[in-house]
């Protein structure tokens, strides 16, 4: 769950983002353009029918005012009907018009929104395990869904209106000004408290803006761990406590989105308030204008439409610089995300007939932002074939070095190599298809048995898969209630954790991997399941090379020879029973084991 310190993380980025130039902000929506490019056509096409529409919508008045002054004034009856039907067409003309640029819009923007997505989840997967331990993952939810949404409903309409809606105002503001000027006069100098007051919440907004955006993201990293979690918050009984802080998260958003509405509603009556007064003088001085007959009745009947065709622009300035504030705040999260850098990238190098042969050669590791060597001088050799055991005591970094083979970490010092090659120089497809891992925590997907079994191997026959199930006695799998076409649901959580473990290494052996790494997999199994995986495994490992993490003494008895990890190095490497007689920090480790007494230990 988010804690108080990252609830602080996030006011302080929300804070610091609302005190950024608003050229940087900007800046991040403009790099999104190479996105719009396969849509230029469509969206220039779009503009062109929007201005048509607004072209139609201008020059209705102005047909309004020829009725009036000519064939109505003189009861010319022909006169009328044929301005009649033109102010008909042009209006059937313009809601043609609005038709085909919604329907070109809806097409470009989703597109549009669509492959930003794409490549953001592409980039997400490029990005080491580091950037992931470091971000909420709710944080990233909320950029690749709320804030793609807000850029999308900006770029397909908050953009397209801003530059009608300028063009609208200005259009009518000339004629006003052309038709009668002292009134164009009174409508020009009604803009000026707008503008004013348009500037001061555009500062506002962006501050509260972004501060909304940041507690969603916490507020879906609230919901998705508790999902995820269901079955720790029930077995404690923490249901309420978990409401409890999902509530607090709830009702902050409430509270931001609130002071949002609040400060919006203000400038919007604002904005609605202004050109009802301006509308009131209007009507009120053209009246007299027309007494004195220095307007017409037709003029000042257009004018006054006219003027009603500025309320629309005016009243949405405030929601499209709402809208592109938000744009703007989303496009810089986004581009928080597609700025990110891999610092784990692909080599060039592919291994034709790979043996698996693995070397740890002088490897260091440290976490970033962490001024201490997770391991450090850690030498070890493993030759094609054979499997060495990893010993040590909780904390000892035996995970991290484990992670280090298939590269989900980079060394910091030292190399690793397979065949004499540093798997730095390899590609990662090819790295990654000759090392396959089991993890101890194993990851099911909401898929199917068998996609979650060939997820390394697509290819894999029945017969292929069947083989790897028996290996690690998963076979049960028969027994669902589909099969292997069974779903299993969201990280198998309908599935005991023996079971997933199960499934986890029936998947890293469906590789048929060079190089087998096994971090802790047996640990949920019991003893009569375990010992029938650990005999499977050993005819699997017999062709290929072996890491696996132990803290039973009996898996231990899986390798060929045990390295013992101390405070970050390894100690010592030998058989099991060399270790047993001469180093006794191996001894007391593995008589920690519940399965095994001293005695047998010493023996």
């Amino acid at each position: 769950m988010p804690s108080d310190t990252s609830a602080v993380a996030a006011q302080q980025d929300s804070e610091t983002s609302s005190h950024q130039p608003r050229f940087h902000r900007l800046h991040a929506l403009w790099r999104l353009r190479s996105y719009l490019r396969p849509y230029v056509g469509r969206l220039i096409f779009m503009l062109f029918a929007a201005l048509a529409g607004v072209g139609a919508s201008l020059a209705i008045p102005l047909v309004i005012r020829e009725i009036i002054d000519g064939p109505i004034a003189h009861r010319d009856s022909k006169g009328l009907v044929l301005l009649g039907l033109l102010a008909i067409f042009l209006g059937v003309t313009e809601a043609f018009l609005i038709l085909v640029r919604r329907w070109i819009q809806s097409r470009a923007v989703l597109g549009l929104e669509t492959k930003i997505r794409d490549d953001l989840y592409e980039h997400l997967q490029r990005l080491p395990m580091a950037f992931h331990g470091g971000w909420q993952s709710g944080q990233l939810l909320s950029r690749a869904t709320t804030d793609l949404s807000v850029i999308r409903r900006f770029l397909g309409f908050g953009l397209l209106f801003l530059i009608t809606n300028v063009v609208q105002l200005t259009t009518v503001t000339v004629l006003l000004l052309r038709m009668y000027w002292p009134l164009g006069l009174v409508v020009a100098a009604s803009a000026v408290p707008i503008i004013m007051l348009s500037l001061r919440f555009e500062k506002r907004y962006i501050r509260i803006s972004r501060q909304v955006q940041d507690e969603q993201g916490d507020l879906a990293t609230v919901i998705e761990e508790s999902a995820v979690g269901i079955r720790a918050i029930k077995s404690f009984g923490r249901r309420h406590y978990i409401f409890d802080i999902f509530d607090e998260g709830a009702r902050q958003v409430y509270a931001t989105s609130m002071e949002k509405v609040r400060l919006s509603s203000r400038f919007w009556t604002f904005l609605g308030f202004v050109p009802n007064v301006t509308l009131a003088i209007v009507l009120l001085l053209g009246a007299v204008a027309v007494g004195w007959g220095s307007l017409t009745l037709g003029t000042l009947v257009a004018f006054t439409t006219l003027m009603l065709q500025l309320v629309w622009p005016i009243a949405s300035l405030g929601h499209i610089l709402a809208m592109a504030q938000e744009a703007m705040t989303a496009a810089e999260r986004v581009m928080e995300v597609l700025d990110t850098k891999p610092t784990i990238t692909s080599g060039s190098l592919e291994l034709a007939n790979p043996k698996g042969h693995l070397r740890f050669e002088g490897v260091s590791f440290r976490f970033p932002d962490d001024d201490t060597d997770v391991l450090r001088d850690v030498w070890l050799d493993v030759r094609p074939g054979e499997t060495v055991a990893i010993v040590g005591a909780t904390g000892s970094g035996k995970t991290t070095l484990t992670a280090l083979v298939p590269r989900l970490f980079d060394v910091t010092g030292g190399r690793i190599t397979i065949d004499g090659h540093d798997i730095r120089d390899l590609t990662l497809p090819c790295l990654r298809s000759i090392v396959a891992t089991a993890f101890e925590e194993p990851t099911l997907f909401s898929m199917s048995v068998r996609e979650n079994l060939t997820l390394g191997r697509p290819d894999a026959t029945d017969e292929e898969i069947r083989e790897a199930l028996e290996v690690a006695q998963a076979t049960f799998v028969y027994d669902l209630p589909w099969g292997l076409d069974t779903r299993i649901g969201e990280q198998g959580m309908a599935l005991s954790g023996g079971q997933r473990q199960r499934l986890a290494l029936a998947r890293a052996v469906l590789t048929k991997p060079k190089i087998l790494v096994l971090d802790d997999t047996l640990s949920a199994l019991d003893v009569e399941t375990e010992a029938l995986v650990e005999q499977a495994l050993r005819h699997v490992l017999e062709s290929a090379t072996g890491i696996v993490v132990a803290h039973r003494a009996s898996t231990v008895l899986l390798a060929d020879k045990v390295a013992l990890l101390q405070n970050g190095t390894i100690t010592h490497v030998g058989t099991h029973h060399e270790l047993l007689e001469k180093v006794p920090q191996y001894r007391e480790l593995l008589a920690q084991d519940a399965d095994l007494d001293a005695e047998e230990v010493l023996s």
